[in-house]
């Protein structure tokens, strides 16, 4: 009787309640929506000029419905806030410091998300949380992250193009992402990698799965579905592009069909096949409750004020380090690059034909030497004072081919020692590019390695500068014996910087 009679006094008072915790709620969010506004402004800028990430436009709206559905069951609720989400926030936090020091930008945007949904947990409290337990998860897909696999997209899409052909009888040549068939020469470009539509099916194919499905096992496989169809329709979409060439004899024809199919038809019936197939399995009925109010755990209430001030306090401290450990190491850019002569080989004008593409670097020197036997060797050296959002040494489009550019990635090559080496081609022509990154205290070819050292520097101090040095040419051991004329990377890097 006397908890019949305490839910009756709960539900009676659930309006008042709400009214304060959700003002709770909304202070903590806007103080840090407010101290991360950057990155805050950084993630809708990706969402609406990259078509990668349109799509997430359309997740908050999917949130506030996925909650308004769950409004029968919530009313039953009362919030209380909760200590332990606390560590949501706080996870939150030092994920965005990790990510601030190692120039990760997935780091900085999980780490704020998680920031958000603890000061949900914590806030309204464990029963609630688990009440919108998949809207809040839902809420993972806002972060802008994807775009890091389109090569090896590219890469799969070709195989899977060139396996067809050869079922095709269309005799085919495949290297890395360029196809060489009897009609011309195809390659599968950063845009026709499927990575955009990839994305945003995960992010649909969760939705229906918890829509549509009650079973674990059907969501798993539907899932599943959402992956694998997409990865082998683009693939199909690739093949039947070359094919259209090789029927008509003309590349344009095939470009002309390729941009008609993917402007949407040919993925609209992927979509819809997809739906199709799984309509038969669902088992969510249309008034089935999304959970049962009663079987939630409650949590005893803390003070309110002092969990969402503590919540604003645990996000103050990532930014404030993260300022002054920068501001310490940070060093003046120097006026231009003096390019080294390295014995041998002699400075001649360049011809333009390559060059790295390093967003946001503070400088970026380009020369050309010939040595005695005629072979001429490319040299780029690109200075960041301070890594930061859209300025990192290492990270998508960054390197030795730019985005969208003349030149493609087409594989790795045998790599020197702390470098790292790959194979680019560009409608019939083949460099191979050498590369090495100086960062703190190391110079390496690694990607991880960069990142770990900026990461160290960052929370720790030292140096902020981080400098590429790159050699590229048409030969091989022309590359190599440049770089042994020119001699260790570190100091040329360091001089580069200004830190001799």
């Amino acid at each position: 009787m006397s908890a019949a009679l305490a839910s009756a006094a709960i539900r009676e008072g659930t309006g008042a309640g709400w009214r304060a915790y959700l003002s709770a709620l909304a202070v903590a969010a806007g103080a840090i929506l407010l101290l991360f506004h950057h990155d805050a402004a950084d993630i809708a800028a990706m969402w609406w000029h990259s078509s990668t990430f349109n799509h997430c436009l359309l997740i908050p709206p999917i949130i506030a419905w996925l909650v308004w559905q769950r409004l029968p069951q919530l009313r039953e609720l009362a919030p209380a806030a909760w200590p332990p989400g606390l560590l949501v926030v706080g996870a939150g936090a030092l994920g965005w410091l990790l990510g601030e020091a190692s120039g990760v930008d997935f780091a900085r945007h999980l780490g704020l998300l998680l920031m958000l949904q603890g000061a949900v947990v914590a806030i309204l409290g464990k029963a609630v949380a688990r009440g919108i337990a998949f809207p809040l998860a839902y809420a993972f897909f806002l972060v802008p992250v994807g775009e890091e696999i389109v090569p090896a997209m590219q890469t799969l899409t070709a195989q899977i193009a060139a396996f067809l052909l050869g079922l095709s009888d269309v005799p085919a040549h495949l290297e890395g992402i360029f196809i060489t068939t009897g009609v011309g020469y195809f390659e599968v470009a950063e845009a026709c990698a499927g990575v955009k539509f990839l994305i945003a099916m995960v992010a649909f194919g969760a939705l229906v799965a918890n829509v549509c499905f009650r079973s674990w096992r059907r969501r798993i496989v539907f899932m599943a579905a959402a992956i694998i169809v997409p990865i082998l329709a683009n693939g199909v979409r690739a093949w039947g592009t070359i094919y259209i060439a090789e029927l008509s004899g003309s590349t344009k024809v095939a470009a002309g069909f390729d941009h008609v199919v993917y402007g949407g038809i040919f993925f609209a019936i992927v979509i819809a096949l997809l739906l199709g197939i799984g309509w038969r399995f669902f088992d969510r009925g249309v008034d089935d409750p999304w959970f049962d109010p009663a079987a939630l755990p409650t949590n005893r209430p803390a003070p309110l004020a002092y969990i969402a001030a503590a919540a604003i306090a645990l996000v103050s401290v990532p930014p404030l380090w993260a300022g002054a450990v920068s501001a310490a190491g940070t060093q003046a850019v120097p006026g231009a690059i003096a390019m080294p002569a390295p014995p041998g080989w002699r400075l001649i004008p360049s011809n333009g034909e390559w060059r790295p593409h390093f967003a946001g670097a503070d400088r970026l020197a380009m020369a050309r030497y010939r040595d005695g036997q005629g072979r001429e060797v490319d040299l780029a050296i690109a200075l960041f004072a301070r890594q930061s959002e859209g300025r990192e040494l290492v990270g998508f489009g960054q390197g030795a081919v730019a985005p969208e550019g003349r030149w493609a990635w087409t594989a790795d090559a045998p790599a020197p020692p702390d470098g790292r080496a790959e194979r680019i081609a560009s409608h019939g022509l083949e460099r191979q590019v050498v590369s090495f990154y100086r960062v703190g205290d190391i110079v390496t070819g690694s990607g991880v390695a960069v990142k770990l050292e900026t990461l160290k520097v960052r929370l720790l101090g030292g140096p902020q500068r981080a400098v590429a040095v790159l050699a590229s040419g048409r030969s091989r051991p022309a590359i190599d014996d440049f770089l042994a004329a020119l001699g260790p990377v570190a100091p040329i890097a360091d001089r580069a910087a200004g830190l001799e």
